[in-house]
């Protein structure tokens, strides 16, 4: 699983360029492609039994040691099962998308490494070798948003993802400095069996470090700001990110972490508070946006909530269920925004788009059935996993998650507006929507390699029903991890009432939305109110106002009054009053001294400092190779100077 999508960014990065296109995509694919068989294969024969193996020692000092170690548990085996299947779509689908891309090989390369560091993330035993693909993730996504760098629009977008999900990577950083003080290891396996050294109030502090890092990667409140950028990105990029990788290493780190997580009832409330509240917030913002991507991005967000709202609940099957129905669900939606996006010359907006259903009909079945699953339709998928984490929810002890179920309900109410209205103002027949020359030609292949996720999207809520012959397989299955709980303990009336009140809720939402943007479709987005969904609430302003601004400013002081009037205007004053007697001297040297031989002398010097700031000016190339010299250079000159003085002595 780990060498072969690793493998592929090696001989993308090496010799992509020398390869023929088909051959240099054929690797990409193959890699990923072979790391899902592996998953395949680990997934049906190690079933529900955990093994954990150092792959090779890294760092050893005294009795502390760090490996490249790898723990395979259910947990960790159904998630790499799902980021192999849905990363090999999304590589099947590159080849077509970025079929005009002349730098293919750096995108597939990217791509490769994105999957590699996903499944360190997925599989390390060792917290330091989590960080490292939890680590790599953040740069690889700055590298493939930013991937269209020309455009300064898209290199900022990816320095924001890279610069905001730094900030929660701060916490992690800390949590392994922690762990070590505490445990002497960082061994998840040896962290999570020895957790009575903890005290309620390091447990609560590790829990609360483990929630920073994971509201960074996985876009939770209040360090959302960077996902909606990202969609500057290629769309595959997007689904990648959105579905199955980056956004979800936070909830899976909770997930991994859950034994000390546990352990702290005031940590597990913030965790279900900050997921409810951005659940909330991210399904309202969807209902502001214009942009395709954009609404799909908010609703990421707003989904990823439920599953930090389950780990809060402390039921992380329900956490994983929903985890595993967003993948399928969001990635087809991607894509399928990717098919229309091309077919429509790169129109993001939903309000010029209509007559799709007529104009593009590969693509509105996978299109309608993603919907209907981010929905949560009843009996599709996404019905069943979320209505699993409001009912964990609602019975977690505590009138706090009373208020937490009823902020995620309400955002549950909300998704079918934000997701059919994005599907009638697309798809429904309408006065002003596109005619049939203004569509591009696409590639079929684009829609039929979208069936795989349309039909897991559809009946991925077997994995888990509440009832028939396969009841709660998912739930048995991951029953071995610490902490988990099969079956939520809550009264058949509960269950009944809150699915029952789900599914009419969700029928009724959709009707109401077709009434509110059914053909011809409203002449205007919303009411003048709009203007705080689609700016999101002002929160990147307010990071703005509040970080960014004072900084600019105490910048710009230090470098207008204290540099230039202060410092640099001092120092020419001094200069002055310190040449004025010194004045005659020079006047003196310059007419006694013979001018010529003192002009050569000063050309002289001139062109050695010019020669030697060429020598040094060429160390410096940005070119590792060329750095790697030097240091050998320099370890050589020190060695062979130490050994000469002990050879003297």
């Amino acid at each position: 699983m780990l060498l072969s999508p690793l493998l592929g960014a090696l001989i993308n990065a090496l010799g992509g360029r020398r390869l023929p296109r088909r051959l240099a995509e054929g690797v990409a694919c193959a890699a990923v492609l072979g790391a899902m068989v592996a998953a395949a294969i680990g997934f049906a024969s190690l079933w529900q039994q955990t093994y954990r193996a150092p792959l090779l020692e890294w760092i050893v000092v005294g009795n502390f040691s760090v490996s490249f170690s790898v723990l395979y548990n259910p947990l960790a085996a159904i998630m790499a099962l799902m980021v192999t299947f849905v990363a090999a779509i999304i590589h099947l689908y590159s080849v077509s998308f970025m079929r005009e891309e002349e730098d293919y090989a750096r995108y597939f390369c990217y791509l490769n490494l994105f999957v590699f560091a996903m499944l360190v993330i997925t599989l390390a035993d060792n917290l330091l070798f989590f960080y490292l693909g939890w680590e790599g993730v953040g740069f690889c996504s700055y590298a493939l948003i930013g991937f269209w760098y020309t455009d300064p629009a898209n290199a900022t977008a990816g320095r924001k993802a890279f610069i905001t999900t730094r900030i929660g990577d701060v916490a992690f950083g800390i949590t392994l400095a922690l762990c070590f003080y505490l445990f002497g290891s960082l061994s998840l396996t040896y962290i999570t069996s020895h957790t009575d050294v903890l005290t309620p109030g390091l447990a609560t502090l590790l829990s609360l470090l483990l929630l920073w890092a994971a509201t960074g990667k996985s876009a939770q409140l209040p360090l959302t700001v960077w996902l909606p950028d990202a969609m500057a990105g290629p769309t595959p990029v997007s689904a990648l990110i959105h579905a199955a990788t980056m956004v979800t290493a936070g909830v899976y780190l909770l997930m991994r972490m859950f034994p000390v997580v546990s352990l702290s009832p005031p940590a597990l409330a913030i965790i279900a508070g900050i997921g409810a509240v951005t659940t909330l917030y991210g399904a309202a913002a969807a209902l502001g946006q214009k942009d395709i991507k954009r609404v799909l991005a908010y609703s990421t967000i707003s989904q990823v909530g439920y599953m930090v709202l389950a780990v809060g609940a402390a039921d992380i099957i329900g956490g994983m269920f929903h985890l595993l129905s967003h993948a399928f669900f969001k990635s087809l939606l991607f894509l399928g925004a990717g098919y229309i996006i091309q077919a429509l010359a790169e129109e993001h907006d939903i309000f010029k788009m209509g007559n799709l259903r007529r104009l593009l009909p590969h693509i509105y079945w996978p299109f309608l059935i993603g919907a209907l699953a981010l929905s949560a339709f009843p009996l599709i998928g996404g019905f069943f996993s979320k209505d699993r984490i409001l009912l964990a929810t609602f019975v977690f002890p505590g009138f706090s998650y009373k208020i937490f179920w009823f902020l995620a309900a309400v955002a549950a109410f909300m998704t079918p507006l934000y997701t059919f209205r994005v599907f009638f103002l697309a798809f429904l027949d309408r006065p002003g929507g596109r005619r049939a020359e203004e569509i591009e030609p696409v590639p079929n292949f684009l829609a039929w390699i979208l069936w795989p996720l349309a039909l897991l999207a559809l009946f991925d809520g077997m994995l888990n029903l509440p009832f028939g012959p396969g009841k709660e397989w998912l739930g048995h299955y991951l029953s071995v991890l610490p902490g988990a709980r099969p079956e939520i303990p809550a009264p058949l009336s509960y269950e009944l009432g809150m699915g029952g009140g789900s599914a009419v809720a969700v029928v009724v939402m959709i009707t109401l939305t077709y009434y509110l943007y059914r053909p011809p479709g409203p002449s205007v987005d919303a009411p003048r109110w709009h203007e705080w969904l689609a700016e999101a609430f002002y929160l990147d302003a307010l990071y703005r106002y509040v970080f960014i601004r004072p900084y600019v400013r105490a910048s710009q002081f230090l470098w207008q009054k204290i540099d230039e009037h202060g410092i640099s205007q001092g120092t020419v004053r001094t200069a002055r009053s310190l040449y004025q007697p010194y004045h005659w001297l020079a006047t003196f040297w310059w007419q006694s001294v013979d001018e010529g031989s003192l002009d050569r002398s000063f050309y002289g010097t001139a062109v050695g400092v010019d020669w030697l700031s060429r020598i040094l000016g060429s160390w410096t190339t940005g070119r590792l190779s060329t750095y790697v010299k030097m240091l050998l250079l320099g370890l050589t000159a020190l060695i062979s100077a130490l050994a000469a003085k002990w050879y003297i002595w």
